[in-house]
């Protein structure tokens, strides 16, 4: 039996009947599929990597600890493995909507919290992976590991052993080992010897963290009404964008900034498009306020599948009709944020969150979903992927879309999978609420196209001057 921690606990709490809280993504390959039968049986040796994929959730009775993971004695591959087809020859189109639809509906919380879907009828010879996996198991860069044990011709090594989980704890049990563990927090009184061997780096810690409370307090404040905010059904709609990270390199060193500095400007781009056709006022000083979620995983930490997220917050400048004058603003914008670390004192309110009773924390984490004006329009996450190939069974993916949940009154959030020198942009709209994401996903595959029309050189023109007459090459005249 394993607790799970504050942050983990907190995104089944939030999950209610109109918010799923799962992550997930489309990966489309090569074909033709393989054989259903060969990827169950591949996934099969890849579950002693994971073990987590085969424990469920118990709750801990009267709310006296968080939520624990125990083992699923009655694990059954065949449930969460799912077969199933577009009409042939069948259009991206035709996937998304059919993924749109699969990502509406929630995971049962009896079973462990994860599918995979094989999908086949794609045009071009293409087949493809759709997999949902819930937020409380792991965050998007450590499911980026995951990812790649799952989805790789690789086996564990050894042959694959039948499954023998110990028995199931009964209600009892949990509570009664749950409350020998609270009454013995060994984990606090290693981080407060910790604390007090190092005094000075832990006086630092504080004072940044001061220091960065106070610079984020501006973006607490609830943000102006909007089409982006309002209430959300249980329904979703889902887009995607490419974009090539050389092009994105081009920019960068053309015009300055960040790899990610580039990618919240076309996505500036996106949000212009889509206030715009709604008829929405994009005054020079209109702002959409985006949530920007971050890894503070340490060193040492790559392997432990739990989440170590903080967030920072962003103004996107969807007033500024210049592509460069969006790029400068946002990389001052980004730079201000980098010295405010803002996602250190993320990460110390989010780890001392920790020290909360159980129950607070679940209310607390609820009050987000019924306020119906939050800090921000929107949120962004950008999880970098692998930079190589990746294969299953022999067939090469070719791209990876991303899925992220809507929460509380935010309709519309993005999120950005780089993988094998592309970026593949997800885009999740409430069903009712946000009907035209297209526009916000063709505006982001159009401000990328403007950035670097900027930063490429204007082809070269030859100077004036005497006109060269071509030498007309053919057969050699006859003899008379």
């Amino acid at each position: 039996m394993e607790s799970m921690s504050a942050i983990d606990s907190s995104f089944l709490h939030i999950e209610n009947d109109t918010t799923p809280m799962h992550i997930g993504g489309v990966s489309i390959f090569a074909g033709p599929p393989p054989a259903f039968e060969d990827l169950r049986a591949m996934v099969a040796s890849k579950l002693e990597l994971v073990p987590r994929y085969r424990q469920k959730v118990r709750f801990v009775p009267l709310s006296a600890g968080p939520p624990v993971w125990v083992d699923d004695p009655h694990f059954s591959l065949d449930y969460h493995m799912r077969h199933t087809a577009i009409p042939a020859p069948g259009s991206e189109e035709q996937l998304r909507q059919m993924a749109g639809r699969v990502f509406s509906q929630h995971l049962d919380r009896n079973r462990p919290l994860w599918e995979l879907w094989a999908v086949e009828g794609l045009g071009g010879g293409r087949w493809a992976l759709l997999s949902k996996v819930h937020h409380c198991m792991v965050d998007g860069v450590a499911a980026t590991d995951l990812m790649s044990v799952m989805f790789s011709d690789t086996t564990g090594g050894a042959p694959v052993h039948r499954w023998s989980p110990p028995p199931e704890p009964s209600g009892l049990e949990v509570l009664l080992r749950t409350l020998v563990r609270r009454a013995s927090p060994a984990g606090q009184v290693d981080a407060l010897r910790r604390a007090l061997g190092a005094p000075r780096q832990t006086t630092r810690s504080l004072l940044e963290m001061v220091r960065a409370t106070a610079a984020a307090s501006p973006s607490m404040r609830p943000v102006e009404s909007s089409s982006l905010t309002g209430p959300i059904g249980p329904h979703r709609r889902w887009s995607w964008a490419d974009a090539r990270l050389t092009d994105v390199k081009t920019i960068r060193t053309v015009l300055g900034g960040t790899v990610n500095d580039v990618v919240l400007t076309v996505i500036t781009n996106g949000f212009r498009d889509l206030l715009d056709s709604r008829g929405e006022d994009v005054a020079v000083d209109r702002v959409v306020r985006t949530m920007v979620p971050v890894s503070v995983r340490r060193r040492g930490e790559r392997g432990v599948y739990n989440n170590r997220v903080s967030a920072v917050f962003a103004r996107l400048p969807v007033g500024l009709r210049d592509p460069a004058a969006r790029l400068d603003r946002i990389r001052a914008e980004m730079d201000g944020v980098k010295q405010s670390k803002q996602a250190v004192a993320g990460d110390v309110l989010t780890s001392l969150s920790g020290f909360a009773p159980p129950l607070l924390l679940a209310l607390g984490s609820r009050l987000v979903t019924l306020s119906p004006r939050l800090n921000m329009h929107t949120a962004t996450t950008n999880v970098p992927g692998p930079q190589q190939p990746v294969q299953t069974l022999g067939r090469r993916m070719l791209a990876s879309y991303p899925f992220v949940p809507v929460v509380g009154s935010i309709r519309t959030v993005v999120a950005i999978f780089s993988y094998d020198g592309g970026l593949y942009f997800g885009v999740t709209g409430d069903y009712d609420g946000a009907p035209d994401i297209d526009v916000l996903t063709a505006g982001i595959e159009r401000g990328m196209s403007d950035l670097l029309t900027l930063a490429s050189p204007p082809p070269r023109r030859r100077p004036p001057g005497r006109r060269r007459t071509a030498t007309v090459l053919g057969p050699p005249a006859a003899t008379p």
